[in-house]
């Protein structure tokens, strides 16, 4: 894993602007309630949507579940294939500037096509989310490995 915490101008001019270590990002990602895929397809136009995600060891496993979508062949599902390249976005917004964090986790991404390790993600997925206890995904199972974090945090955390 790869570990960038970003210089800014911020950091230099105000010294309460924090670079975060590895074990916070990867405590905050944990936690987070969800977070933004971000993708691209071969006509080069990104693509963003928010999604619920497990964190199993250094790969990060959403799915495809029951909520509405337009359409069954999923956007994000097509970008992974084309490209298999993704980046998961988490942070915390508050009207207090002083607590805002982001993490982002660039990587290798693909469709899981190994029926345990699908139902190894899902498992995952519903230990996390109580919604899913009753009603499981049943989709595809998107996985990023991660192979670069970047994080910024307005404290320490």
């Amino acid at each position: 894993m790869r570990v960038v915490a970003p210089a800014t101008e911020a950091s230099a001019v105000n010294p309460s602007v924090r670079r975060m270590d590895a074990k916070t990002m990867r405590r905050l990602v944990e936690s987070a309630p969800v977070g933004r895929l971000g993708t691209v397809g071969t006509d080069r136009h990104p693509h963003v949507v928010p999604i619920c995600f497990a964190l199993t060891g250094n790969v990060i496993y959403s799915a495809v579940d029951h909520k509405p979508k337009r359409s069954a062949r999923l956007r994000r599902v097509a970008n992974i294939e084309a490209t298999g390249r993704a980046c998961l976005l988490v942070d915390e917004y508050s009207d207090d500037w002083s607590r805002l964090w982001w993490v982002r986790v660039d990587g290798r991404s693909r469709v899981v096509g190994d029926a345990n390790e699908a139902r190894a993600a899902v498992a995952a997925l519903t230990a996390k989310y109580e919604q899913y206890v009753e009603r499981p995904p049943t989709g595809a199972v998107i996985a990023v490995e991660a192979d670069r974090w970047s994080g910024w945090s307005a404290d320490l955390r």
